[in-house]
């Protein structure tokens, strides 16, 4: 069978896991691998993305580890030249990078709302606009930044998420048309609710364990199928921009939640 990304140069930002278990970008940086890339795996804990390029090369593929936060444009800047000297080029970028956030306007905190701004939307601006040259000196590639459904929906009050992730939509429909023309695509992925190391992790500094279980619980009710996606999930879906089948795909804001987003006012 065709491997899907066969040949291909993967950055991955975002590619380790924050707990046990297959996070987003975790999965999707295994999943390009087995498809058939190189995939340079970044991570701002040293840990994770070493476990990630364990994993990647356990099974007999090629994946370079880098510890970067790409919240920092200088630290960007020296991870995307490592990229390059390591394997000439950038085919796809994917975006993995984010954090939550609860409350409405009110409650959030000055301080609370520039972060997650920096870590969900200057992170992914400082990457593209590193890796676009790059691209465009090799003669194109494909961005996948993975956004979310609180970013078209209002699933609860979390202002400054749901605020974040409209802006990498907008991020990502600008970039898509600004590049068309020189075969730079831009794609987004949005997750509905998810089982990830994130969740579980994010519940657990937050809730006692009987509370946290019944949060999960209902989290998997509110889902047309009855369960929670996974980071498998978003992984297909990331794959599918990333390849040369979706070629003609450009500024697309994709839903990977189920159908759930049909339920919400």
């Amino acid at each position: 069978m065709a491997q899907l990304v066969n040949g291909k140069v993967v950055l991955v930002s975002g590619a380790g896991s924050i707990g046990p278990g297959w996070g987003n970008g975790k999965a999707s940086a295994v999943l390009y691998a087995r498809e058939g890339a190189s995939v340079f795996a970044v991570d701002r804990n040293k840990d994770a993305a070493a476990e990630t390029a364990e994993i990647i090369r356990a099974e007999g593929f090629e994946c370079v580890p880098w510890t970067a936060d790409v919240t920092d444009a200088r630290a960007v800047e020296q991870m995307v030249q490592a990229c390059v000297s390591r394997f000439g080029r950038i085919d796809v970028l994917h975006n993995n990078v984010g954090i939550g956030g609860r409350g409405g306007p009110v409650e959030t905190s000055e301080e609370l709302w520039d972060r997650i701004m920096t870590v969900n939307v200057k992170s992914m601006f400082l990457t593209c606009k590193h890796v676009i040259p790059v691209m465009l000196a090799n003669g194109g590639g494909s961005i996948v930044n993975v956004s979310s459904l609180s970013g078209v929906r209002a699933l609860r009050p979390e202002v400054a998420y749901a605020a974040s992730k409209a802006a990498v939509n907008g991020l990502t429909i600008n970039i898509a048309m600004q590049y068309a023309s020189q075969n730079i695509r831009c794609n987004a992925v949005l997750p509905g609710l998810m089982n990830t190391p994130l969740v579980a992790v994010t519940l657990a500094g937050s809730l006692p364990e009987d509370e946290r279980d019944k949060v999960m619980r209902e989290r998997d009710a509110l889902s047309p199928t009855g369960a929670m996606g996974t980071g498998w999930d978003v992984a297909h879906a990331a794959l599918f921009f990333a390849s040369d089948g979706s070629r003609y795909v450009n500024g697309s804001v994709f839903l990977v939640d189920a159908g759930l987003s049909n339920r919400v006012g």
